[in-house]
């Protein structure tokens, strides 16, 4: 199963080992593809974010404060768009337990949002407290694929039953966003990826994405390669294999070309979708932020559902989520862009709201670890550039 972990870490030929290595016969060609303007001055914006990983993988489970019961829903690494929905099904079931009227959830996220449509759903009135809403929030922030196994867990570390759990949270999560599919905004769709190699050897210009600087824990070029745990292939009957394609039919200069079906989140028009799900459904917001556990017991609410992500590290003293540090650049949209990229360790996505490029020279190690949030140019310029040669090769 060729999926965007396996093209990270491995060379194209590698990856398309499990695949088909045939151009695939039944190919048809698609309209000619828009090449990408890959420029530095096109960079509109370049955000960092601190994915919550924990090695036993996510928590969702109840804790009581006093009289409060607490379901705790955060942990998810790469993956909490992805899991949104499944995680927070399994949260909100163990909410509704004692069918409380009323459920406060704390944090305005992916989760935070997923876990409180559910709720509303399953009859309770709910009220969000957070410090900032979606657009502020470290969701946000993130690429807006399809990557239920991105940094789920540690090989070694992973719960005994992880495997399962997830394989139900991947499989509700995905009938959820299907949901989402064909609405005003294009809150979620599905694109062509194409997958590149032009079989530059490594130290070559454009194969280096430049510095990760700035103050972390450690730096992840300073770390021994993490060994995360993969469950991809639980799932791989939910979307179409890739498939090697004639290098002609597309606009790439490459030795190898595939292509596979990714579903993508627009998180803008996602986000404004989903709060207004909440909201029309009568959910209140209330802007707070949270200090110490006793805090939210004092709201008064019998049910709190945890959606704090990495700050549920400070705000109940887990010490166990590491923090794997990811940015992202956006690109000025371009409409006629409708395909996405893998190329030499550079991650395209054609969301709505701009061109995500990500690097991601250091495979799914990259950041782990690395706490600093401060954006870094060089970084995407770099990027940006190593895209830019493609469409050079291809002029």
């Amino acid at each position: 199963m060729l999926n965007r972990r396996g093209l990270l870490q491995t060379s194209l030929a590698a990856a398309l080992a499990g695949c088909s290595t045939k151009p695939d016969s039944s190919f048809e060609p698609s309209p000619p593809l828009a090449p990408i303007r890959a420029r530095a001055d096109r960079i509109i914006d370049i955000a960092v974010c601190l994915r919550p990983f924990r090695p036993a993988g996510p928590r969702v489970e109840t804790e009581r404060l006093g009289n409060v019961l607490v379901v705790h829903n955060y942990g998810h690494g790469g993956s909490g768009w992805s899991l949104s929905w499944g995680s927070s099904a399994r949260a909100v079931r163990l909410a509704m337990q004692a069918s409380p009227a009323d459920v406060a959830v704390i944090g305005c996220g992916a989760l935070g949002l997923t876990s409180a449509i559910l709720a509303q759903r399953a009859g309770a009135r709910v009220t969000i407290y957070a410090r900032d809403q979606l657009t502020e929030t470290t969701s946000a922030r993130a690429t807006g694929e399809w990557t239920p196994d991105s940094r789920i867990a540690l090989a070694h570390a992973a719960a005994a039953n992880l495997g399962t759990v997830w394989e139900e949270m991947a499989r509700t999560a995905f009938k959820a966003h299907r949901n989402y599919l064909g609405l005003p905004g294009t809150p979620v769709e599905w694109i062509d990826q194409y997958a590149v190699s032009d079989d530059t050897p490594r130290g070559t210009t454009g194969s280096n994405t430049g510095s990760n600087t700035g103050s972390n824990t450690g730096g992840s070029a300073a770390i021994p390669p993490v060994g995360f745990v993969s469950y991809a292939r639980r799932i791989r009957d939910l979307t179409p294999n890739w498939r090697r394609v004639p290098a002609d039919a597309t606009p790439f200069k490459a030795t190898s070309v595939s292509r596979g079906e990714i579903m993508v989140f627009n998180i803008a028009d996602y986000g404004h979708t989903l709060m207004n799900d909440f909201f029309i459904a009568g959910g209140q917001f209330r802007r707070a932020d949270f200090r110490t556990p006793a805090q939210i017991a004092a709201l008064g609410k019998p049910v709190v559902i945890n959606c704090t992500g990495f700050g549920a590290r400070a705000l109940w003293r887990d010490e166990s989520l590491v923090p794997v540090r990811g940015q992202i650049a956006r690109l000025i949209p371009q409409p006629e862009v409708r395909y996405g990229l893998v190329y030499r360790h550079v991650l395209t996505v054609p969301r709505r709201d701009g061109l995500v490029v990500q690097s991601f020279a250091g495979g799914e190690n990259q950041g782990y670890g690395d706490i600093n949030e401060a954006p870094d140019r060089a970084e995407a310029e770099q990027a940006v550039r190593t895209l830019a040669e493609l469409f050079t090769k291809s002029a």
